[in-house]
């Protein structure tokens, strides 16, 4: 798709916007005299956007919406939206889609949920989306595989950032624990293509080749969802700092009356865009904001650069960092933003070493512990995440491991008052976490970054039609039903009559493990998932080892020893398959047909030269 014909050369002006009580106005402007190939920064071009949201996947936008109508509405600012993937990886409460079937569908949500604030363009990457990670490094290699470049996505970025000449560009936290890899990537992204899209030098076959310009935003700023400001109609005009970084952070409130929707505040609206979401289960919301209007938040922003007020906050520097973390802070530096790695890396807790048991004969996987098969201690699951359990009968979890030659054996007994929706077995046992489910979680040789190389089960206890509980494996090693891709592993699972809960038990080959065991290091959690609801929307989690993102963080989990156990030699290490599947936004009409308009080309890929003026 060729981008639309260059325009006379004319200076553009460079502006800095600030918030007041909210709301984004001009504080000081500068000239730029380099020629542009367009009249970038005027709203007669049609891909011009006064703000830039870039976002790794359909819905990381909407926590923001409010901010970006309040925007539209005074002083009038458009907002445009990058989204790095289509969420192919994520789940679907609405129906059995996945892969590129379930990114389109996701697309139209969220042009939907983003219209809602008058957002009109919104610009896919068409890079792949996989399993939730807590890993950058390990999405670049995904969004960058060969054989494109392994600055292919940056390249894009700033291509976009030069072509719709945002004065701001906003983001996702760019910092490493306890959220998104992918999210983390995407605000790492956007910070180096803040940098690079007014450098002449970088990247300049988009300058000397496509015709575009350089073009050198004014602000930057990172949604800061965590941080804890006040609340109420004067939550904007707070002066408030980031505790970590020492950044200022900028808030706008959510009560804000809509002058274009009368009746509603923009909370209400960001909840009918939410809502938008049938796919994450964000249908299942409640239709209205019954926050009263003293009680409603800002939306927070981190300033991470501001061309008029470059921050300087004082550098902490922290030791014995863990490699996801060392590599942040190598990154901050490299970024001139050092201070972005304060207090990165949390203090994990400190856990004991749990020894297995060897039992003499197998166990049998009959989801009953026998007498003599579970001779070592139980292993008592605490809250993790969502609503705390309402006593023992509400939900409650415990489990127990041993050993049998070459096979681990697990058992979790689960205490639980209603039971989930009932997936079906045969085609759509994954994605666990959306009904009552049990996780064991094994990382080998307790040495990985990431959940590439570990053995991730999840087992649904029962399914549809009373077909009996289901195995499958996620955002682990390897993806899809247990009998294919841990082919040794058995399940079974036995329920109370009346249902008061249910018992699951597994049999896991360790020769399924992506890695030979190091019977002094093996890692593990585990989880539960307990649902009570018929929507494929979780309530409660509990963990063993419930820290952060328990389930996807293998420096969370804890020490399984295996005393007396050697692995067989010759056992190999498998590297990881992840899946690439991604919607193309050539198959998209309401991307193609944007590309038109604008004048963009899709997936903010190179435009073809212009042709000659004759």
């Amino acid at each position: 798709m060729t981008g639309s014909k260059p325009r006379r050369a004319l200076p553009a002006a460079l502006c800095t916007l600030g918030l007041v009580g909210g709301a984004l106005t001009v504080t000081a402007c500068a000239t730029r005299t380099e020629p542009e190939t367009r009249t970038s920064s005027t709203k007669a071009d049609p891909a011009h956007t006064d703000v830039l949201f870039i976002g790794a996947h359909p819905d990381d936008e909407f926590q923001s919406l409010a901010t970006f109508g309040q925007w539209g509405e005074n002083p009038g600012l458009s907002t445009g939206v990058v989204t790095i993937t289509r969420g192919e990886g994520g789940g679907n409460a609405s129906g059995d889609q996945e892969g590129a079937d379930l990114g389109m569908i996701r697309e139209d949500e969220e042009r939907k949920a983003v219209g809602r604030a008058d957002i009109r363009n919104v610009f896919y990457l068409d890079k792949p989306d996989f399993w939730y990670t807590l890993s950058a490094p390990l999405t670049t290699t995904v969004w960058n595989r060969a054989p494109q470049t392994p600055r292919d996505t940056l390249s894009r970025l700033v291509r976009l950032i030069r072509a719709t000449t945002p004065h701001k560009v906003v983001t996702m936290d760019p910092r490493p624990f306890n959220q998104h890899g992918s999210h983390q990537e995407a605000g790492r992204l956007a910070v180096e293509a803040f940098r690079l899209a007014g450098d002449r030098h970088a990247f300049p076959e988009q300058i000397e080749k496509e015709n575009y310009a350089a073009w050198q935003p004014s602000q930057l700023l990172a949604q800061s969802w965590g941080f804890k400001g006040p609340v109420g109609s004067t939550c904007a005009k707070a002066k408030s700092t980031d505790p970590h970084t020492g950044l200022p952070v900028v808030g706008a409130w959510t009560g804000t009356p809509s002058t274009k929707h009368p009746g509603k505040t923009w909370a209400q609206i960001e909840r009918d865009a939410a809502r938008d979401y049938v796919t994450q289960g964000f249908g299942s919301l409640p239709h209205t904001v019954e926050t009263e209007p003293d009680r409603l938040p800002c939306e927070w922003f981190t300033v991470l650069a501001d061309r008029d007020n470059p921050p300087t906050p004082a550098v902490r520097e922290q030791s014995g960092l863990r490699p996801l973390y060392a590599g942040f802070r190598d990154w901050a530096r490299r970024m001139h933003m050092p201070w972005l790695a304060n207090d990165a890396q949390p203090s994990y807790p400190t856990h004991s070493s749990t020894d297995i048991p060897e039992v003499a004969k197998a166990p049998v996987v009959d989801g009953v512990a026998g007498p003599d098969e579970y001779p070592g201690p139980k292993l008592e699951l605490t809250h993790w995440e969502g609503k705390e359990c309402k006593g023992e009968s509400d939900c409650a979890a415990a489990a127990e491991f041993s050993r049998h030659g070459d096979d681990l054996y697990a058992i979790v007994h689960v205490t639980d008052d209603v039971k989930g929706y009932a997936l079906d077995a045969a085609g759509d046992c994954k994605r666990h976490w959306r009904t009552d489910a049990v996780e064991i979680d094994l990382d080998p040789q307790g040495r990985s970054d990431d959940t590439s190389t570990t053995f991730k089960a999840g087992v649904l206890p029962f399914t549809k039609g009373g077909k009996g509980p289901c195995a499958e494996r996620d955002g682990d090693n390897r993806q899809g039903p247990a009998n294919h891709n841990a082919p040794g592993m058995a399940v079974a699972s036995v329920d109370t009559d009346p249902y008061k809960g249910y018992s699951v038990e597994a049999k896991i080959p360790l020769a399924d493990l992506p890695a030979p065991v190091d019977p002094e290091r093996l890692t593990a959690n585990v989880l539960l998932y307990d649902s009570d609801t018929q929507d494929k929307t979780g309530k409660t989690r509990l963990a063993w080892s419930p820290y952060g993102s328990a389930q996807a963080d293998p420096y969370v989990w804890r020490t399984l020893r295996l005393p007396g156990y050697v692995p067989p030699p010759g056992r190999p290490t498998r590297p990881a398959e992840i899946p690439q599947d991604a919607a193309q936004s050539a198959k998209s009409k309401a991307s193609v047909e944007q590309a038109r308009r604008t004048g963009v080309p899709l997936a903010g890929g190179p435009r073809n030269p212009p042709s000659p003026t004759p």
